[in-house]
């Protein structure tokens, strides 16, 4: 019994995070011949994702997760054979799309994706997912910035603080995108001078400064001194004590992907020397892994379990 005690509290990659009803899905999800399987399946997805009702945020990230549990076999092929006139299964079509393409398939679904995308937008308007996933594959086409920012100003309209919409974003003004210098620390400076208090999109600012450590220190052989030091400059020291302070504060975080966050925050703060301020994170965070951004430094469970362990002592 202590074996299966410490085997249910190690940490875990969970793409579902918390959320149990989408885990034990994606765990029952897989191609299956048995005749009637392939309903089951495209009806239990139409339930989970229509009990998150008009929570965009959930309904996101139940969109996306199951995306990549599916992505190897053609279940989206299926629920839109079934269903071709549901949003939620267009919608479904982009998603595995871009995640087939990011695991280096060829490109050939994304024309298809951005209609579905449309027609999804056309059938439902006022809601912003179609919108979300759009903004996704046109940032993979490397779509030109009108064309994006058309989408991008119509999407805030719908849902002003949309977390996947800000990081999309975030991701296509970077440099090694399509983004000139400075352009994404301008449109992450304009995002949080309006932000909300605990809005969805609350880590942005802090997805930015992780992504500028990996960009300033990749490939440089730097020590764990000079990394350091990265995270000991004002502004990047000041973002992280903003963060601390408020996310770790009672009901602060409580938008689906929140446990994907205090990921976020606990590995940057170990980055930055700050071991001891990541230890009431790793307890709020449970065994609950997410694949970035520990795994730029390795398998994610290892570093993890090691950071952890080193908080915790």
């Amino acid at each position: 019994m202590a074996l299966l005690g410490r085997r249910r509290s190690s940490p875990r990659l969970a793409p579902e995070l918390d959320d149990s009803d989408l885990g034990k899905l994606c765990k029952g999800l897989g191609p299956s011949t048995m005749p009637g399987m392939t309903d089951f399946n495209v009806e239990a997805a139409e339930r989970l994702i229509k009990a998150a009702d008009t929570d965009w945020d959930r309904r996101w990230h139940r969109l996306s997760v199951l995306a990549q549990a599916t992505a190897d076999f053609d279940f989206d092929r299926s629920w839109r054979l079934r269903r071709p006139r549901s949003v939620d299964a267009m919608v479904f079509s982009a998603c595995v799309a871009t995640v087939r393409v990011r695991r280096g398939e060829p490109a050939t679904e994304l024309p298809e994706a951005v209609r579905a995308c449309y027609q999804a937008h056309e059938a439902r308007p006022q809601e912003p997912l179609p919108l979300v996933a759009l903004l996704g594959v046109l940032r993979l086409m490397r779509t030109p910035a009108p064309q994006v920012n058309d989408v991008w100003r119509a999407l805030v309209l719908r849902d002003p603080w949309n977390r996947e919409a800000h990081l999309q974003v975030l991701a296509y003004l970077s440099p090694e995108e399509c983004g000139a210098p400075g352009q994404a620390r301008e449109f992450v400076d304009v995002q949080q001078a309006r932000m909300p208090y605990g809005a969805p999109a609350s880590a942005l600012e802090l997805t930015a400064a992780v992504r500028d450590f990996h960009r300033a220190t990749a490939g440089d052989g730097l020590n764990a001194i000079l990394a350091d030091m990265w995270w000991r400059r004002p502004h990047a020291a000041g973002i992280l004590d903003r963060a601390l302070r408020s996310w770790t504060g009672p009901g602060f975080l409580r938008h689906a992907a929140a446990l994907a966050d205090l990921n976020l925050l606990a590995y940057a703060l170990v980055q930055a020397g700050r071991v001891a301020d990541a230890a009431p994170l790793f307890q709020q965070i449970g065994t609950t892994v997410v694949a970035w951004p520990w795994s730029y430094h390795g398998e994610p469970v290892e570093q993890f379990t090691y950071w952890r362990n080193r908080a915790q002592r």
